[in-house]
């Protein structure tokens, strides 16, 4: 008995671990070189700087609507996404690529500029609202759910509403780029965790740091 119960915990272990481990990551930002180092393109550096260290090359694929890299990591095949769409319409690529390659919602991982968190915080979650954000929301109505994974980048706020869509345009000053680039690494620090399926253990690491 103790052993059938040994198998089956091992099962039921490989199962969690493939309902959750992450097929595409998405990274969100605007095309255009003018807008390569403004806050709103956060997700893009993430993905950039992964596909680096790995490595993945990035190649444009129009039927998908942007710019995507092909590998493997941990012994999983791995798609990267940059939507080349401008960032209101970013679910037109990700829903594109996902519907062709079967992936479902849960096994997507989309890491964008957070406003809610200060320049220095990174959180990684499942599902939640948009908060606002344009390419969030255009995502969950191209994928018709919210319940994908997130890796939330701090870029802070600037303290008034309208002034959001001037300052997400806008590049972050030196000390606050300086925080960004940490709390990237430390996001990059639990990559395998993530892709692996690993989220739990990923979050308590990232988020006790």
């Amino acid at each position: 008995m103790a052993g059938f119960l040994t198998c089956y915990e091992r099962f039921f272990t490989w199962c969690k671990l493939k309902m959750s481990e992450i097929k595409l990551i998405v990274g969100l930002g605007n095309p255009g070189r003018e807008y390569d180092f403004t806050r709103h393109n956060a997700g893009f550096w993430w993905v950039d700087t992964f596909a680096r260290m790995h490595p993945f090359t990035f190649k444009a694929e129009n039927k998908f609507h942007g710019l995507v890299a092909r590998g493997q990591m941990e012994g999983r095949e791995l798609l990267l996404l940059k939507p080349q769409t401008f960032m209101n319409v970013s679910g037109r690529a990700v829903g594109a690529l996902s519907q062709f390659y079967k992936i479902e919602p849960r096994h997507i991982l989309v890491v964008h500029d957070e406003l809610d968190l200060s320049p220095g915080g990174v959180k990684l979650k499942l599902g939640g609202g948009h908060g606002g954000h344009n390419g969030l929301k255009d995502i969950f109505a191209h994928l018709g759910t919210r319940d994908f994974w997130r890796l939330r980048i701090g870029i802070g706020h600037p303290g008034e509403r309208a002034d959001v869509v001037n300052y997400v345009l806008d590049a972050p000053r030196r000390e606050e780029a300086e925080l960004i680039e940490h709390a990237m690494q430390r996001a990059l620090n639990v990559v395998s965790l993530i892709v692996d399926g690993k989220l739990e253990a990923a979050m308590l690491k990232l988020h006790s740091n």
